[in-house]
């Protein structure tokens, strides 16, 4: 039930987006807008990661856009460590002004409450969304020498030879390593899990022939995949991907299968309605715009938009959706 609720949510949001942001502002702006003099400072966008990865990347495309209607600088921070905890906390404890705010991935309230069961903040009471802005699909490659070139060649080659295919990712708990986990949970096949610090050196390790298969975010791969050094067998999404209309989906395989990381804007508990409601509507503004969404997908992202409640409602279904699989490959994180 949450990936059919969630499947739905998606397209709905992605349909409706630029509709509804018309509707809904007209109506904020006449009833509830944010006061005159708001934002009246520079804002403060919090990516909990190192500089130079996806995420950190659409946060400069999103702040830079924002910055024109707020008509003050958005500045993009980052505060990466601890899974992306120590950004998390630093928005939950911020002021609630609508000044600092968190580019959220599926970790802070996602993933994290059910790897780590001492964060500092509450991954519900303490944010309050604003907005869905993109999923990212993750892609199924594997290095050219393993002698498979569908998801059910893949199964069939990890049941005949069970342990020997391994996986890998950019760390315990990433969406990398859930995604393979998933993988293994739903197609029920014994295969290893190798860890990583980060994306780059799982590459190298696929690239190299040391690991079986990866799935990973599209981006990653785009280059390797031109050149033929690693082979793409299926995306993540539920549906095809507009992004990479060629390859299947995991799904067609194993229904239900869904790995793509979700993305959003977050602030801290407390803040005004009107000013969530401004910020929802000036990004709903920037995901409708055609070079903006052009450059989305040049990225491998496929934007979302939508409402504060569509948002929340998405956090709480992936977080129960990922949490089943964390729980059944005992996943722990020290």
């Amino acid at each position: 039930m949450p990936d059919i609720g969630r499947r739905n949510a998606l397209a709905a949001l992605g349909l409706l987006a630029a509709g509804r942001a018309a509707a809904q502002g007209a109506n904020q702006g006449a009833n509830q807008g944010a006061p005159q003099d708001w934002p009246g400072r520079p804002l403060r966008l919090v990516v909990p990661f190192a500089p130079g990865g996806a995420s950190d990347l659409l946060a400069r495309l999103v702040a830079e856009r924002l910055s024109a209607p707020l008509g003050q600088p958005v500045i993009v921070e980052n505060r990466p460590g601890a899974g992306a905890t120590i950004g998390a906390n630093a928005v939950a404890k911020a002021p609630a002004d609508g000044l600092t705010l968190l580019y959220g991935t599926p970790g802070p309230q996602i993933i994290n409450p059910s790897l780590m069961p001492d964060l500092p903040y509450d991954p519900v009471r303490d944010f309050a969304p604003i907005i869905s802005l993109v999923t990212a699909p993750n892609l199924l490659v594997v290095h050219p020498a393993l002698p498979v070139r569908s998801v059910p060649e893949l199964i069939a080659l990890a049941r005949a030879q069970p342990g020997r295919l391994t996986f890998g990712s950019s760390g315990i708990g990433a969406s990398s390593h859930l995604a393979g986990e998933m993988l293994k949970q739903r197609a029920r096949i014994d295969i290893l899990h190798v860890p990583f610090r980060g994306s780059g050196p799982a590459i190298q390790e696929l690239l190299a022939g040391r690991l079986s298969f990866l799935i990973d975010t599209l981006l990653l791969f785009t280059e390797h995949r031109a050149t033929g050094a690693v082979r793409a067998i299926a995306v993540s999404t539920p549906g095809p991907s507009s992004l990479m209309p060629d390859l299947p989906t995991i799904a067609a395989t194993l229904p239900g299968f869904d790995a793509a990381a979700f993305n959003y804007l977050a602030a801290p508990a407390g803040t005004p309605p009107a000013v969530i409601a401004r910020l929802n509507r000036e990004v709903n503004v920037i995901l409708a715009e055609p070079n903006f969404r052009r450059r989305l997908g040049e990225l491998g992202l496929e934007p979302i938009g939508g409402t504060p409640a569509e948002t929340a409602a998405t956090i709480r279904a992936e977080a129960v959706r990922w949490r089943e699989v964390i729980l059944a490959a005992s996943i722990k994180v020290e």
